[in-house]
Formats: C-alpha cells, sequence, structure tokens
C-alpha cells in the first residue's frame, strides 16, 4: 500500500530542514546569549543552543506509528505517521549532552501532513513524557506527563507546524533525557481523523529565570495575595491564617507598599481582621479617581464581600458590603467600561457535580458605592464553570476575559461586544493549568495581552502574550506559555497569580511554601514588546 506521506510536492520549510539537519544526528543551532543575568533580565529563561531529534533518531516507544518518506524530487525526509484514529501511539528519543548551565528545557515539534483535507477548522492534539536517566535512580527520574497541547491544523497539506508542548522541564545537567512524542486521537478536540508526520523534535537548554522578592514570609500561611499600582507605588494586599482555609477565625487581611519595584516593603497594615470570621483578598482594581479597590471575603456563619478603598495603600476604608441575590463564592478585579462605570466578574457555586453553578457581572456607576448583579450563566456543570476570572476591556465595546477551570483540560474564555450585556464562553488551548487563576494585562501602547497564571504542581509561573484580536473570536489560537518565575511544586502550598503594571514593567505576585508556612513573592518584568 502506497504511503499517504510520499508526495510530489513539499514546503520550503521541509527543504529547509532536510538541508540543514542529518538524520541520527544532533545538531545544536542558536546564538549563544552573552548578555549577563540579572534581576532585571528578560523574564524568558536565557537560551542556550538548541538539540534537534529528526525522525532517524526516534523509535517506537508505544503502539504501532510508522516512519515513512516523504518526497519531492530527490529530497526525502523521513517523518513518523501517527494515526488519527488509533490511540496510544508515540515515539521516544534520548537528548544527550544537556550543558551544565543548563536548568530546564523547551521541548518543541514539527508535523505536517499530506492530507488534502487539512483545515484551520479541524484540530489535534499531542503531549510529551520526559524524565531522566540519573546516576543511581531509576530511570522514571523526573517523570513528568505533559499536558495536551491542542492547535488548529493548516489552510491546506504540507505546510509544517511547530508546536510547543513543554516551555519548561526542569532537568538535571549532563544527564540523558528521554523524550515521548504521542498523538492523543482519543482525547476530545481531535478532529483531524488522518495521519500526520512528526518530521523534528526540537529541545532548548534553558536557564533559570530571574527570582521573585518577598514581599511576606512571617510564620503562617501568607496566600492569596492581590497587587495594585497606585501611580509608582505598589500596594500588596494579601491574606495570613493557620492553613490553606478560608474561614478560619485567625485569617486576616494585610497590605504592603514598596516604591522601589518590590526590592524593599512598608511595615505590614492591618486591612480586615473580623471576630469570626475569616477573610481573603479576591479582587481589586481602580476606581475612577485612580484610588485603589479591594475586595475582601470575609467567611463565618455568613458570607459577605467587603470593598475597601485607599489612597495609600496604608489606610483602608470599608465603602461597600452589598446585598446580593446570589451570593458569590468570590468577586474577581475591577475594571472600568465606558458607559457602564466599574464593573467586576463573579461566580457562584460548591465546587460539587450538580449543576448548580453560575456567574455574572457587576456594575457600579459611582466608583464601588453601590452595585447591580447580573447572572450571565445558572444551573452549569462544574466542567463548564468558568471561575476566578480577570477581565480586560478591550474598546467599541468589546470585553475579554479569561477564568479557571476546576475540572476541564484547559482554561475558559468568555467575550463581550456591547460593554458586558451578553457574553459568549469558549474553551481555549491554554492547558498548561491546574487549578490556576489568570491575571491579564493589556498594554495602551502595543496592544498586547498579557496572560499570567501559575500552574500549581509544577510549580511554574507562566505568561502567554498574543494581540487580542487574533484570539477574540478563536480561543484555540493562543500562542504558547513562557515560565517567567518558579515557586513550590506543591499543588496548594503556592498558585494564584495576580499582575499590575507600572509604565514598561509588569509586576505578578503569588504564594509559595508548605504549609503551615507560605510566602507572598513578587515578580519584575519587562513588558512584552512583540507576540510570539
Amino acid at each position: 500500500m502506497k504511503s499517504p506521506f510520499t508526495c510530489p510536492c513539499l514546503p520550503l520549510v521541509f527543504l529547509a530542514l532536510t538541508l540543514a539537519i542529518s538524520p541520527s544526528q544532533n545538531i545544536a543551532f542558536a546564538t549563544k546569549d552573552t548578555e549577563e543575568a540579572s534581576e532585571e533580565r528578560a523574564p524568558n529563561p536565557r537560551t542556550l543552543p538548541a538539540i534537534y531529534l529528526t525522525a532517524n533518531d526516534l523509535s517506537i516507544a508505544t503502539g504501532k506509528p510508522s516512519l515513512v518518506i516523504m518526497s519531492k524530487g530527490s529530497t526525502h525526509i523521513p517523518v513518523w505517521s501517527l494515526s488519527g484514529g488509533t490511540k496510544g501511539q508515540s515515539v521516544a528519543g534520548i537528548v544527550n549532552g544537556l550543558p551544565s548551565e543548563c536548568h530546564a528545557v523547551k521541548v518543541e515539534i514539527i508535523v505536517t501532513s499530506t492530507d488534502a483535507g487539512t483545515s484551520p477548522e479541524l484540530e489535534d492534539l499531542y503531549r510529551v513524557h520526559l524524565s531522566q536517566m540519573v546516576e543511581d535512580a531509576p530511570f522514571t527520574t523526573g517523570y513528568t506527563l505533559g499536558k495536551p497541547v491542542r492547535t488548529p491544523l493548516p489552510a491546506g497539506p504540507l505546510h509544517s507546524r511547530t508546536i510547543v508542548l513543554e516551555s519548561y522541564y526542569e532537568v538535571v545537567p549532563n544527564a540523558p533525557l528521554t523524550v515521548r512524542i504521542q498523538r492523543e486521537p482519543g482525547l476530545p478536540g481531535d478532529t483531524f481523523t488522518r495521519p500526520t508526520g512528526l518530521a523534528v523534535v526540537k529541545v532548548t537548554p534553558l536557564n533559570a529565570p530571574a527570582e521573585a522578592h518577598v514581599v511576606q514570609d512571617v510564620s503562617g500561611y501568607n496566600s492569596w495575595p492581590m497587587t495594585q499600582a497606585i501611580g509608582e507605588k505598589l500596594v500588596c494586599t494579601y491574606s495570613r491564617g493557620s492553613a490553606h482555609s478560608i474561614n478560619e477565625d485567625a485569617r486576616a487581611v494585610y497590605a504592603r507598599t514598596s516604591v522601589d519595584g518590590g526590592k524593599s516593603w512598608t511595615a505590614e497594615t492591618v486591612i480586615a481582621n473580623t471576630p469570626g470570621f475569616g477573610e481573603v483578598t479576591v479582587g481589586k482594581g481602580l476606581d475612577s479617581t485612580g484610588a485603589m479597590l479591594l475586595w475582601v471575603r470575609r467567611v463565618g456563619k455568613q458570607r459577605h464581600h467587603d470593598l475597601y478603598r485607599t489612597t495609600d495603600g496604608v489606610s483602608f476604608t470599608l465603602i461597600a458590603t452589598p446585598e446580593l441575590a446570589i451570593q458569590p463564592m468570590q468577586i474577581t478585579d475591577v475594571f472600568a467600561v465606558p458607559d457602564v462605570g466599574l464593573m467586576a466578574l463573579w461566580f457562584a457555586g460548591n465546587y460539587s457535580d450538580q449543576a448548580v453553578h453560575s456567574w455574572g457581572v457587576m456594575t457600579s456607576p459611582d466608583d464601588g458605592v453601590t452595585w447591580t448583579q447580573t447572572p450571565v450563566e445558572s444551573g452549569l456543570l462544574k466542567a463548564d464553570w468558568p471561575t476566578e476570572p480577570s477581565a480586560v476591556y478591550l474598546g467599541d465595546g468589546r470585553i475579554l476575559a479569561v477564568a479557571r477551570t476546576e475540572s476541564s483540560p484547559a482554561q475558559f474564555q468568555m467575550v463581550s461586544t456591547d460593554n458586558g450585556a451578553t457574553w459568549k464562553r469558549q474553551q481555549t488551548n491554554i492547558g498548561d493549568i491546574y487549578a490556576s487563576t489568570p491575571s491579564l494585562i493589556l498594554d495602551a501602547e502595543t496592544g498586547l495581552l498579557s496572560n499570567y497564571y501559575y500552574e500549581r504542581g509544577r510549580g511554574i509561573l507562566r505568561r502567554r502574550v498574543v494581540d487580542p484580536d487574533l484570539v477574540f473570536e478563536n480561543p484555540l489560537h493562543w500562542p504558547a506559555s513562557e515560565a517567567v518565575a518558579t515557586g513550590s511544586p506543591l499543588p496548594w502550598d503556592s498558585g494564584n497569580a495576580n499582575a499590575t503594571v507600572i509604565g514598561d514593567t509588569h509586576y505578578v505576585s503569588f504564594y509559595s511554601g508548605q504549609a503551615p508556612d507560605t510566602a507572598v513573592m513578587l515578580s519584575k518584568l519587562p513588558k512584552p514588546t512583540v507576540a510570539p
């Protein structure tokens, strides 16, 4: 039977790959970054020369994939044919020679298809399995099962795609790295049922990202920070108790401020410490005068949401405790919408498998003194429930929000074209998550949108940067993430990114540690100037 990958034509990119890469060799391509490492360095971990595995460097790991030849005239490229209908097919190779200064690696693949039915309306999914062969340890050391990565196909056959399967996997330098690539036709979203060809695996060694500043690390469970800039001053608010619990009486809300980019902080200020209640920061923003607003969830025999206002990050005044028909689990960050006023998104439910979950918007015409609550979706199952959303106003009535998911494989995106009156919710391709709360920053100068989130269980603070026009109607088109900081890999004792901006610098807070003691951290990052 004739192979579906033997074809009379070939895109120039594959011709270039064939000329540059000889089979059965790892060939390094990259220019070494000679810039000195410092706390002000770019958020991308500094890259080292990449290592390439061609199809001839890979072998069958599971199932029965086929090594076939893709041809154009006298040019021939080996590819691994991975079925679009047979589950469990994967190939693997070993990467040697990771440099001693290497702290982590990024893994990408180049795939293509000769099928005439390829179309951007169709998607496929891949994932990577990674482990290291460390002396005097099992060969499963450091094993990580990568998250499925979902991407749309190109507009026509023979076009190649470069897909980032893992942007930051920590490694032991000089130890062989086992890389296994698997297609996932059995997962929801893989709608392309024809074979695809895996041509190249690219492994790029990375140095560690810059270390984050410590905001607060006194004894206790310092957690769930919300950070806002008031002019040139950073205000970091957070909650402290004895454990990962929101309703303990010992839990109160505090604030510290910094005027030097997070290097030093003022003494701690108590914002809220109500007897009989546990209090947690859940949302922040600015009012029309530039004062900071802070939502605090108060949990005891009853549940309330209190809104505080401050002009200096030290003295906070309670301005509202709205009585709401649907009591939210949280009210999230505040942002301004022309002709509406202030807006915040909320979500409600009990995290069960019953269809009792909802979300919606709250609006205020008077800088937060009074609020109107409007449900958007109700009676949702947990898998369809967007939680802890972050939103930005794009202009012309358009709002884009990204939300955490409690059980689905990727973050949600919700968009509105009428100033928040109606919404459309879809799933994104942002799958390197685990209970990952997003935080969005829209840059007025470049128009770029940054989505920060912390992948719990891996301890990685990630960022995706995009022109929002590219994803507003196409939520599967978010570019790959980059690692901008690291923290504790413990699933619940770290996480909850929250971002703000001063000038050309982004500041992202999160918490990290091991119960009963965790710390509030802050990463300082130059704003992105171009999208990936």
